[in-house]
């Protein structure tokens, strides 16, 4: 089944057009697949809910914590100084 597809034109600074051309020349791709790819991306991103190893450490840590003080207490003691 083939996607239906619409033709856009848009306007981008010179530098950017011949950054594309470059990055698609290079990686084997049209700049067409370079913004497919990225719009992809984009919505895949999007739609995503937050990683499941976000949820296992969120709140780990107490909300009032001194995180610098923490972090240079433990280094103390771990290394000794």
């Amino acid at each position: 089944m083939a996607i239906e597809t619409s033709k856009l034109t848009i306007r981008l600074p010179t530098e950017d057009v011949n950054f594309v051309k470059r990055y698609a020349k290079a990686n084997g791709l049209s700049v067409t697949e370079v913004i497919d790819r990225y719009l992809r991306r984009m919505r895949l991103l999007d739609s995503e809910a937050p990683p499941a190893a976000l949820d296992e450490i969120t709140g780990l840590l107490p909300p009032d914590i001194d995180i610098d003080a923490e972090m240079s207490e433990r280094r103390s003691r771990k290394h000794g100084q």
